[in-house]
């Protein structure tokens, strides 16, 4: 079956098996900064927008997607960018294969809470999982971009 998305501000028309997950449909798309990790929804891998909501792509079926606007990180490279410098600056980016997600996250967290405080920021990105680091620096780098440090 088809469905017609916005992905990244492009509208696009897919070809998606009714069974497919979204995290599968970006990918076979060449959306391939929406990484699989866990499949269950537990690790942040594949978070997206949709809506400008982050959204674990990896639990929703593509046909949920239909007439919907989706952001990945391609499309919000500059506001990616700004905040990778916030990491590097705190010793905070590791191999970078987590990234991709926990940056949208991130992103979508500056839009939606205004002066968080360290409690509203852990919960926000519980289930992001970085096996690379201790997360102390991605958190002070956290609290330096959303201008709270």
């Amino acid at each position: 079956m088809k469905i017609e998305v916005t992905i990244n501000n492009k509208k696009m028309e897919m070809e998606i098996e009714c069974d497919e997950f979204l995290s599968d449909t970006l990918r076979r798309y060449g959306f391939l900064s929406v990484k699989k990790g866990c499949d269950t929804g537990s690790c942040g891998l594949c978070t997206i927008w949709i809506g400008n909501k982050p959204v674990l792509s990896c639990s929703v079926l593509s046909i949920r997607a239909n007439k919907k606007e989706i952001t990945t990180i391609e499309g919000v490279q500059e506001e990616a960018r700004e905040f990778a410098e916030f990491l590097v600056n705190e010793g905070a980016e590791q191999c970078g294969f987590c990234s991709p997600g926990f940056v949208m996250t991130i992103l979508a967290m500056k839009r939606e809470l205004e002066n968080p405080t360290e409690e509203e920021i852990i919960h926000y990105l519980t289930g992001n999982l970085c096996r690379c680091t201790g997360y102390v620096g991605q958190l002070r780098a956290i609290k330096k971009y959303m201008g709270v440090l």
